[in-house]
């Protein structure tokens, strides 16, 4: 179904073109979109729209049909009456009915696409249906996933059309108020760069419309159509996970979580029993601030003394007495990859942990 805002807005540009008033009510009489009032048409729209007559004048005014696969939708009225307006209301009703026609290849689409997202397809019906609406099956794809923070005012998936409305094979729909779902159609030269730049582009673009804490997400490439499913949950855990732990992001690529999508997928309960064997009754985001800050600039730096002492403007003899005392304290040395790597899980986990239970509440 169109949207009023729509069919205003049609109506409106006829009008400046033939310089014509129109106006578009329902089967029951009631106005939908008008150019100027007649609420004197209404009881003559009713009764037009229960007769045979596809156009019939009526009290000065051309009445016309509008169907939707032979179901009538609408009835346009066109003020005046004459052979010109008669022409120009023809030319209206028709121009509405091609308008039915597209929005309904839309919607038709985009129930395909989401099914084919969410799993919902045979395969045999997966394909039949892409040949139906003609979809090619066997071209570069990826889902991409846009979240931002604006809820019920969010206009992020209008926004998200206009910045791809050149890109008439993408297809781009929304999943709920706060996320927009779009399925890129590339060339073979897209790669991961180009993916990045592609993101951050449309990042910018919406943030620039005022829209607040814009992220966006994307899956590996998949280049058969009934892949595209993988792509999309790839995609959903990259937003997901890049909160915990590429907080500092507004795109994330599914290729780059690392290990992050692994403990992502660990159960609370073993990430407590974890913690605990490693580090027994404390957490390792319980050191003061100097310690953290020095634990996080070692790990930056590949485990490298000299470099992190550099960049922490202290002696390098101060460092080792820091890791030191960290060894002390957690029987971990840094300096050893085995133990770094535990120590480096052991963060990521405890992130985890806190952002799981930010959920609950």
């Amino acid at each position: 179904m169109i949207s009023n805002q729509i069919l205003q807005s049609t109506i409106e540009g006829l009008k400046g073109i033939a310089r014509v008033e129109l106006c578009v009510m329902d089967t029951d009489g009631k106005e939908v979109a008008s150019t100027i009032a007649m609420d004197n048409c209404s009881e003559s729209a009713a009764e037009f729209a229960a007769s045979p007559a596809d156009s019939q004048e009526i009290q000065g005014h051309q009445y016309f049909k509008v169907y939707d696969e032979q179901q009538l939708e609408y009835i346009l009225v066109a003020a005046g009456s004459g052979e010109d307006v008669y022409t120009i209301g023809k030319m209206a009703a028709f121009q509405l009915q091609n308008l039915l026609v597209a929005y309904k290849e839309r919607f038709d689409k985009d129930n395909f696409i989401k099914n084919l997202l969410l799993d919902n397809l045979l395969l045999v019906d997966i394909y039949s249906r892409s040949k139906k609406l003609h979809i090619q099956t066997d071209v570069p794809r990826v889902v991409m996933i846009v979240e931002s923070g604006n809820g019920k005012d969010n206009n992020a998936l209008e926004l998200t059309r206009s910045h791809f409305e050149n890109n008439t094979r993408d297809f781009i729909t929304a999943v709920d108020e706060n996320n927009v779902i779009i399925v890129k159609e590339l060339v073979e030269s897209d790669a991961a760069k180009e993916l990045e730049k592609i993101s951050s582009a449309l990042v910018t673009h919406l943030q620039r419309e005022k829209l607040k804490d814009v992220r966006v997400a994307y899956g590996t490439v998949v280049r058969e159509i009934k892949e595209v499913s993988r792509s999309y949950k790839e995609a959903k855990m990259a937003l997901d996970v890049g909160k915990i732990f590429f907080d500092e992001r507004c795109v994330v690529a599914y290729s780059e979580l690392g290990i992050g999508r692994l403990i992502y997928q660990l159960p609370i309960p073993l990430c407590k029993m974890f913690i605990r064997e490693i580090f027994g009754g404390k957490s390792p985001d319980e050191f003061d601030e100097e310690t953290l800050v020095t634990i996080y600039k070692f790990f930056e730096n590949s485990l490298n003394v000299s470099e992190t002492s550099r960049q922490l403007f202290i002696h390098r003899n101060t460092l080792v007495y820091r890791l030191d005392k960290l060894q002390k304290s957690t029987g971990l040395d840094l300096r050893v990859f085995e133990d770094a790597i535990t120590f480096k899980i052991a963060l990521m986990v405890v992130k985890y942990m806190k952002y799981m239970e930010t959920l609950e509440y």
